[in-house]
This record gives structure tokens, C-alpha cells and sequence, in this order.
């Protein structure tokens, strides 16, 4: 298995097979509009415009299991984002990342990088996922390392 088994919904509702990002380097984040953390939506997006030539994709997936920090549509936050961080990147439908009816890209994710001490669950807003060119999960972050933080891991799977 790998993250390009599976395939999720679009903000604009095409279902998009993650197959279509094939060979690139993947950031994979769940994000929300109204958390402390929102403002990490622009350095992710100075990451994709900086490294996107070379191969690398982020893949925001709004979520609203923390705090209700995510109660838009999805055309509510597709011009949230637009508007307030000139957002490019792929953005998908609203998902749950936690619980049972969490996405299946998801379920693999925490499976293949668990949290501290082993835990699955995902613990807030902004955790984000590397995963290399084959679609391998490389590394697991807290929604307290910023996107500039990732720079150095995101470079080295790129030059992989």
C-alpha cells in the first residue's frame, strides 16, 4: 500500500485519485480556518511555490474534530483560503482524520507514522505528513512545526 491507493474528494467536489501526484513528494495536512494555527497556511504555500518545480505537491484537507475550528462549506473555504493566503495548492473536501468514520488516507497515514508514544490519533489542527516520490510515509509533524521548520526534510526527499 501506499498513499497513491487511495483517492479523496476535491474543495470543488471532482474525485481526485492521489495516484495523480505520482513520483512527486507530498505534504499532507489537516487544516482548519479558525485556529491559532491557520496562519501556517501561508508558509505551506511559500513552500509550494518555492519547491513545486521540483516535485513537491501540499495537500490541504480541512477538518473540523478540533475545537469546531472548521464549520465553513467548501466553498467557504476555498475563498477563505484564496483570499486571505493566496492558496494554490490542492485543497480537498472537508474530512474527518480521527474516529470511525475517519478518511481512509488518513487511517493509513496515522498507521505508518504514528504520534509520540505510539498514539494514532491525531492530535489537533496542521499535523502534517511528508511522504516521499514512491508515496512512503517519511515523517509525521505537530501542528506546532511550522512549514518553515520542514524545509531541511522536505529538500532531502526531494533530492532522493
Amino acid at each position: 500500500m501506499s498513499v497513491y491507493d487511495y483517492s479523496a474528494v476535491s474543495i470543488r467536489g471532482e474525485n481526485v485519485p492521489l495516484s495523480r501526484y505520482e513520483g512527486n513528494v507530498l505534504l499532507i495536512v489537516n487544516t482548519a480556518s479558525e485556529c491559532g494555527f491557520t496562519p501556517q497556511y501561508k508558509g505551506l504555500q511559500e513552500l509550494y511555490e518555492k519547491y513545486r518545480e521540483q516535485g513537491l505537491e501540499v495537500l490541504g484537507f480541512p477538518c473540523n474534530q478540533f475545537g469546531g475550528q472548521e464549520p465553513g462549506g467548501e466553498e467557504q473555504i476555498a475563498s477563505f483560503c484564496e483570499t486571505n493566503y493566496g492558496v494554490t495548492f490542492p485543497m480537498f473536501a472537508k474530512v474527518d482524520v480521527n474516529g470511525d468514520h475517519a478518511h481512509p488516507l488518513f487511517q493509513y497515514l496515522k498507521k505508518e507514522a504514528p504520534g509520540v508514544l505510539g498514539t494514532q490519533a491525531i492530535k489537533w489542527n496542521f499535523t502534517k505528513f511528508l511522504v516521499d516520490r514512491k508515496g512512503e510515509v517519511v515523517r509525521r509533524y505537530a501542528s506546532t512545526d511550522t512549514p518553515e521548520s520542514l524545509e531541511a526534510d522536505i529538500r532531502a526527499a526531494l533530492d532522493a
